[in-house]
């Protein structure tokens, strides 16, 4: 957790703000940065770090197409579209939605097609790194986790009369999830961040030595 922040409005002015505050803090350099759409942030995040990739959250763009198909059609279509993002290769990830492109059920929802080459720069950098390190960054779902536990602490709540009163209850949810999960699981994650990190020191010569 790098911190909080408070805002009415999500935008491009606000991340920036946000980026700027971690790069002033010590944050030198970011290797990939995986977000799931919001407004402004892919722009923020290669202003303040033009050397970062980043990779959309593939589950929220699954989810964000499913948006438009009928309940029936659902499972049929989420099964097409992971033939997507488990593809072996970015050409074989293309070749995927080209053939969904050109199916019944591709033709019945163009929309899909749309979404998902308007977000292909961002869909496809994942595909450089090997099926173990892919986990690490396809998604946000650890961290909307962390949001959801959030969310529910600040809703019991209710009205906070300031802003500093809702960043200290939010503050102390952290802090308690934290010692949650060291007594727990011992602080450890399920995903592969060794061979994550290794494969970071390959594709990013010299740029984990900054840290």
């Amino acid at each position: 957790m790098l911190g909080i922040w408070v805002e009415h409005t999500e935008g491009a002015r606000f991340w920036l703000r946000v980026m700027n505050d971690l790069k002033a803090r010590g944050i030198e350099d970011v290797l990939i940065v995986v977000c799931d759409g919001l407004t402004g942030l892919p722009a923020a995040v290669q202003t303040v770090w033009p050397e970062a990739i980043v990779q959309t959250c593939i589950v929220h763009l699954t989810r964000a197409s499913l948006r438009w198909v009928n309940y029936k059609d659902r499972k049929r279509v989420a099964s097409q579209l992971r033939l997507i993002y488990s593809a072996s290769t970015e050409q074989a990830a293309r070749d995927a939605l080209d053939s969904w492109t050109d199916s019944e059920i591709g033709r019945k929802y163009p929309a899909i097609k749309r979404q998902w080459e308007a977000a292909w720069e961002q869909v496809i950098p994942f595909f450089a790194f090997p099926p173990e390190v892919r986990k690490v960054i396809y998604t946000t779902n650890m961290i909307e986790s962390i949001n959801y536990q959030l969310r529910k602490v600040s809703k019991t709540r209710g009205h906070f009369p300031t802003d500093d009163a809702l960043i200290k209850v939010l503050y102390l949810a952290c802090r308690e999830m934290g010692r949650t999960t060291r007594a727990g699981q011992g602080g450890r994650s399920s995903y592969n961040w060794k061979a994550a990190l290794n494969q970071f020191d390959l594709m990013f010569p010299g740029r984990l030595d900054r840290a």
